[in-house]
């Protein structure tokens, strides 16, 4: 997981404040829409997979491969909802402004925070624009020939990809402000690996072997690392939810324990840590690739810190 970054361009995208309200998704609160049903059932969770060779630490990786997702056990879970797809920037956004809460730091680096205060933006000096396009939105084109009009087309035009990409940089906290505001919840452990893995247990949403490319994980391929949610077909679990094996990781409600009948134990387990699931985009190569994309694959990361590759996604009772 990548920690997150400084507020580069803060003064300037302050001092120029805001774009006009971009279109966005609807609002998922208090109804099922963008999200999937998971029928009620039982799966196979967890794994017995052991590792073959001490390379875990070679990674930085403190505990070997697999030790925490022992044993393999059945779990039978009632129906659910799970967001079909991870939440954007432009959803978390009606959240921010519904509740009054702070943006995303990358909002600042990346400029997305030119949503938050809509109307402003046209009345702005057309050299501050220029600054937006050139200086902050790093857009490959010659700002200092573009007029007004064009101008704010570029700038809302990439706003507007930006919207579309899984939010991150948030906390644990975050992430179940964001799910209660929603009138949903964090998913569990169990709810998530369902939903990836489906009632057979697959090892990949897509089946059990490994493939290249089936989803945003192992390269920086995309100019955000991140994908626009849903960019990639392949990485769709049984139950048609996307972006499970990759793009980003997404919090999950579960504090890092132990499964029952485990008989590893951590100096992390406990109520200190909280689990995050999923790939994400990035990687050190095909072996690492072939560990973070399997929907048993557990991290558990620090709740109060927020990272470049986690997001969230939704969950709702049947």
């Amino acid at each position: 997981m990548k920690y997150k970054a400084g507020f580069k361009y803060s003064l300037l995208l302050l001092s120029v404040v805001s774009l006009a309200t971009l279109a966005t998704e609807e609002p998922a609160a208090g109804s099922p829409a963008g999200m999937t049903l998971i029928p009620a059932g039982e799966f196979i969770m967890g794994s017995d997979k052991a590792e073959q060779e001490n390379s875990a630490g070679e990674f930085g990786n403190a505990k070997p491969w697999y030790v925490d997702e022992h044993p393999e056990h059945k779990v039978t879970l009632p129906a659910y909802y799970l967001d079909t797809y991870e939440v954007t920037n432009s959803q978390y956004a009606q959240f921010i402004k519904a509740v009054n809460s702070p943006p995303p730091e990358n909002w600042v680096t990346n400029g997305y925070i030119l949503t938050l205060k809509p109307g402003k933006l046209e009345q702005a000096p057309v050299e501050a624009l220029r600054k937006v396009v050139s200086q902050v939105l790093q857009l490959d084109i010659d700002s200092r020939t573009l007029e007004r009009t064009d101008l704010l087309e570029a700038i809302n035009e990439r706003l507007t990809e930006l919207g579309k990409l899984p939010v991150t940089y948030v906390t644990w906290d975050d992430a179940d402000a964001y799910c209660r505001w929603a009138k949903k919840s964090l998913p569990s452990e169990a709810q998530w690996e369902k939903a990836a893995r489906g009632s057979q247990g697959s090892e990949f949403v897509w089946g059990s072997e490994w493939k290249a490319g089936m989803g945003n994980t192992g390269s920086e391929a995309w100019r955000d690392g991140a994908a626009p949610v849903g960019s990639y077909p392949t990485d769709k679990s049984p139950y048609g939810i996307f972006d499970l094996a990759g793009n980003v990781s997404e919090w999950v409600a579960d504090w890092y324990k132990a499964y029952p009948q485990s008989d590893y134990s951590s100096k992390e387990f406990g109520e200190k840590q909280r689990v995050a699931r999923g790939g994400a985009w990035g990687g050190e190569g095909h072996y690492t690739l072939h560990l973070f994309q399997r929907g048993a694959y557990r991290v558990n990361l620090d709740p109060s810190q927020t990272y470049e590759d986690v997001g969230i996604r939704c969950a709702k009772e049947g």
